[in-house]
């Protein structure tokens, strides 16, 4: 997991370090956002410390119109050692007892000129992007008709081959190698390629090319959203491959569970093109045309028909 320091979010959102400036290599470690409005009200018994904390209108209106001494002990309890920092609204104005110990304690407070709903939902999205778990994947990730392809294999099996004859049939490279996944939310799988290695790709007996120079900048994309792997194996005589398509597999990466095909390798077989009609056919399952179901379901209704012994 990437480490998020307040630094980075004065850098990435142009926020105005306003106290705390000892405090700006402060780690984030979650991507959760608290307003702490009950805790202005005196609620502190379930007061999360480790989050961002963000005070808009609402919350500054309200504290502006209690006791001070009330006042200067609530807002005194919203800094704690774990606390990464406080981000101020609107540009609103900092109370001196916020400001006070924020110096007292070292922890920044930040302030933006966006509205308080905005900047929350831009910095939850940043978070959770920076934040949101990693892997990686020995494969190749192919964006075919708009469907993220991950190719898993052993070395050697052919997968870059594929890949590089799917780039000459007019698809994108993603990664190859090496994929790095993230989980961006319950369902969504994210691949890139490592820096070192974005845009290249290695054929045995050729060695590295880039694909970029090549065939141009339209055959290659940064990152794109896992939607189906298959897995190239050696052809096993002794193994019973599916021929209708019907057996769902899945793959878990992650949290996250990715159909999966396995498809047999051997001699004459062109595995560009099954993998490049296997993306098309996953399309057209989404969309709700499936040809394995619809002949298993003519199958069956031939079989029920009562005639069915004078064929």
């Amino acid at each position: 997991m990437a480490t998020i320091h307040i630094k980075d979010l004065i850098e990435e959102f142009d926020l105005e370090l306003v106290y705390g400036e000892e405090g700006v290599h402060r780690s984030i470690t979650t991507s959760d956002i608290s307003r702490p409005g009950l805790e202005m009200a005196g609620y502190f018994a379930y007061y999360p410390v480790e989050r961002l904390q963000l005070l808009g209108k609402t919350e500054l209106s309200f504290v502006a119109g209690l006791d001070p001494r009330i006042r200067r002990e609530r807002l005194r309890k919203l800094f704690n050692e774990e606390t990464p920092g406080i981000i101020i609204s609107r540009g609103w104005d900092v109370p001196e007892e916020l400001s006070e110990a924020a110096e007292e304690m070292g922890i920044p407070i930040l302030r933006s000129q966006m509205t308080t709903t905005r900047l929350s939902s831009r910095l939850t999205n940043f978070l959770e992007s920076k934040l949101a778990p990693t892997t990686a994947v020995h494969g190749v990730l192919v964006d075919i008709y708009g469907i993220g392809v991950l190719i898993t294999g052993a070395s050697g099996v052919g997968k870059s081959e594929s890949a590089l004859e799917l780039v000459k049939r007019g698809h994108r490279l993603v990664a190859d190698d090496s994929v790095e996944i993230r989980q961006e939310d319950e369902k969504t799988l994210v691949g890139s390629a490592p820096d070192l290695i974005k845009h290249l790709l290695e054929i045995r007996g050729l060695g590295i090319i880039n694909v970029m120079t090549l065939f141009g900048a339209g055959a290659i994309r940064n990152f794109k959203k896992i939607a189906l792997v298959i897995n190239l194996e050696v052809w096993d005589s002794t193994k019973t491959y599916d021929r209708l398509g019907l057996d769902e597999e899945k793959m878990t990466i992650i949290d996250c569970e990715v159909p999966r095909l396995t498809v047999p390798v051997r001699p004459g077989r062109n595995l560009a093109i099954i993998i490049e009609v296997a993306a098309m056919n996953f399309r057209l399952k989404k969309m709700g045309v499936n040809a394995a179901q619809q002949f298993s379901d003519k199958l069956n209704h031939v079989i029920d028909t009562p005639d069915y012994d004078d064929f």
